[in-house]
């Protein structure tokens, strides 16, 4: 931003003082809850032995063993898999401009979720084990991401579709996406009539979104992906900043609307995909952290996109942490918590549209 004088003024430096305080606040925030995650459960472990241990300067083996095979892999697992659905969401949000866009509500990650029980049942890329830890294991994982990412493309591109249509309101957007979503649910219920004894319990339990099935290999190519489509969506951020103002604004400064929506539609399907083939269904956190976020700092791009990826890796992180200890010993599927929070934020957000 220039000014014709040379000076930033002072209220400028105070705006962006404010949303820069919230994002480092949300960090530290993370990372306490990092520590916080990797300290609870069946053994608990103090968190200053925790930091140590993660310094490489404890020697107390059995706890060494319990955070770097267990528990740190499923708190970083966590981390990446809210950062990925909260940016996908609030790409989708700017893209569309609909407050109602996330890959869950527009039926993006049902169509992930039976392009990978497509995968599972007919091509065989998911068996079940007789472990406890580790009952389902998908032996393919890139195959089925391909299959989920094909599926994820599928729904996208009739989003795209539905999106062009003259007229068409959010409301529109909204109902195709629950189309969608009826549609790719019944297909999966539809191989699952048909699949083994075997394949149904894999697909069944592979459906409860989980981050605790990831492992480092799993870890690895879900980080990769969504740090590179993070950073493509904070290179953009005025784009999106255009975007917001309307189709016409931005394209009169020199925004090619068209390709800035197909890049960012293809790249959120893509880490949905990624996320969905690997973890299951976790629904809702692209759709609530962008509004949590919004709220506090704004609809800045700038601040936006970075604050949503935080929200979403702090949220992810909290849900799973409390689905491990509120029926201790048992655990709880992390989808099922983010269901109960997101749906009553999903009719908020309906509602106060309809009185708009």
């Amino acid at each position: 931003m220039h000014f014709s004088d040379g000076k930033i003024p002072a209220d400028y430096l105070g705006y962006v003082r404010i949303k820069l305080l919230w994002i480092i606040g949300g960090i530290i925030l993370l990372f306490v809850l990092f520590i916080l995650s990797i300290s609870v459960g069946a053994v608990s472990i103090p968190p200053y032995d925790v930091l140590m241990t993660l310094l490489g300067q404890n020697i107390n083996h059995k706890w060494d063993a319990i955070i770097w095979n267990i528990r740190l892999p499923q708190a970083l697992t966590a981390i990446v898999a809210g950062v990925g659905l909260s940016v996908a969401g609030v790409a989708m949000q700017s893209i569309l401009r609909n407050p109602l866009g996330s890959p869950f509500t527009l039926g993006i990650s049902n169509a992930g979720a039976f392009g990978a029980a497509v995968s599972v049942i007919i091509f065989g890329t998911g068996t079940i084990q007789s472990t406890i830890a580790d009952p389902i294991s998908i032996n393919n994982p890139y195959l089925t991401t391909i299959t989920a990412f094909v599926f994820c493309m599928i729904a996208t591109a009739i989003i795209l579709l539905i999106s062009r249509i003259r007229g068409a309101s959010p409301e529109v957007m909204v109902l195709t996406g629950v189309a969608l979503s009826s549609l790719f649910t019944a297909g999966t219920m539809f191989l699952q009539y048909f699949a083994s004894d075997t394949q149904l319990a894999a697909v069944v339990f592979w459906t409860f979104g989980d981050v605790s099935r990831a492992g480092w290999n799993e870890l690895g190519l879900m980080t990769i992906l969504v740090g590179l489509s993070s950073i493509y969506f904070l290179v953009n951020r005025w784009n999106y900043n255009a975007i917001d103002a309307g189709n016409e604004t931005a394209k009169g400064l020199g925004v090619n609307v068209e390709r800035i929506r197909l890049f960012g539609m293809t790249i959120s399907a893509m880490i949905t995909a990624v996320i969905v083939a690997f973890l299951g269904v976790i629904g809702f956190v692209g759709l609530v952290c962008p509004h949590m976020v919004r709220r506090i700092i704004g609809d800045d791009q700038r601040y936006l996109i970075p604050g949503s990826c935080i929200m979403g890796g702090v949220l992810l992180l909290a849900s799973d942490t409390v689905a491990r200890l509120i029926v201790a010993p048992y655990v709880l599927p992390v989808a099922v918590l983010t269901a109960f929070m997101g749906a009553p934020v999903f009719i908020y957000l309906i509602v106060r549209g309809y009185k708009r």
